[in-house]
């Protein structure tokens, strides 16, 4: 009995202390990264929108939310934590963002573009860290200040308004979803039926395995769109199809991670038009893909 007595209380002194040292101390990485983020589930992303940026693509100002968010995201513990991300660079920044993400150990999963013809023209950084979370956002920080990144915290959001405009609505019905409204943009994150694999982790929206898909005003009665869809191998020319069919241009297709499994493709694409037209574009390429 009494050794049952001492196994019992070491379980009850020790659990309290495997229990505190599971998950992240958000605390820590937002001061390393001298911004707070978002907690999803088990994963924290912290955004670095470029409001630095005065990009034009098709005519339309792009405002940040809708393809100029830089973020990374962590998910772990913080004995060993695993951060990923996108970094939206001037083709000048990436040369010394790379140097610095690389001698703090930081792989480069992608290197590309998101957009097309677009003043000035923005490449994209992907990349893949693990380690001691506050540490993986040290060397993030430090290769941010290698470009013209806005990192000091951003002032205060201002109230949204009561109401967002009335294409949201429209959107939101045609694609069967309620996307999120913020910041001038209305952006989806429509999960896949089945998981993506990184590292022996099932990757989230937050993580950047979810269809995105991001619309805002660009014009009297008109909208732009842009994001990616998250394809595994036999939905890629269907969708491309889809879109085309629509007047929804195919800016770019590529990788954005090195050992995912079931391995899978991201397409970006471009469109203005009617809040209509446009939603219903998407919402054809939506059922070729296998989404929740």
């Amino acid at each position: 009995m009494k050794a049952r007595i001492s196994v019992l209380c070491t379980i009850l002194l020790v659990c309290p202390i495997v229990l505190a040292a599971q998950g992240l101390d958000t605390a820590k990485i937002d001061e390393a990264l001298g911004r707070t983020g978002q907690k999803t589930g088990d994963v924290y992303r912290v955004g670095f929108p470029r409001t630095d940026l005065h990009v034009v693509a098709g005519g339309v100002d792009i405002k940040p939310g809708l393809a100029l968010g830089s973020w990374a995201a962590f998910a772990g513990s913080d004995a060993h934590a695993m951060m990923m991300g996108d970094l939206v660079l001037l083709p000048s920044e990436l040369g010394p963002v790379m140097i610095k993400l690389r001698a703090a150990g930081i792989e480069i999963s992608a290197v590309h573009n998101h957009l097309a013809n677009e003043t000035p023209h923005v490449m994209y950084i992907h990349y893949m860290g693990h380690g001691n979370p506050v540490e993986l956002a040290k060397s993030l920080r430090a290769a941010l200040a290698e470009s013209k990144t806005p990192l000091a915290a951003p002032a205060a959001s201002p109230a949204p308004a009561a109401e967002p405009p009335a294409w949201v609505q429209t959107i939101n019905t045609t694609l069967g979803a309620t996307g999120r409204w913020g910041g001038g943009v209305l952006s989806f994150g429509i999960p896949r039926a089945e998981p993506v694999m990184e590292d022996g982790m099932a990757l989230t929206a937050a993580q950047g395995a979810a269809e995105a898909i991001n619309f805002q005003e660009a014009g009297p009665g008109q909208v732009a769109t842009t994001g990616d869809f998250v394809l595994i191998a036999d939905e890629v020319n269907p969708v491309i199809s889809a879109l085309l069919a629509h007047n929804i241009q195919i800016t770019a297709l590529h990788s954005h991670m090195l050992t995912e499994q079931p391995r899978v493709f991201f397409m970006h694409f471009w469109a203005v038009g009617s809040p209509e037209s446009v939603s219903q574009g998407i919402k054809a390429a939506l059922d070729k893909v296998h989404i929740k």
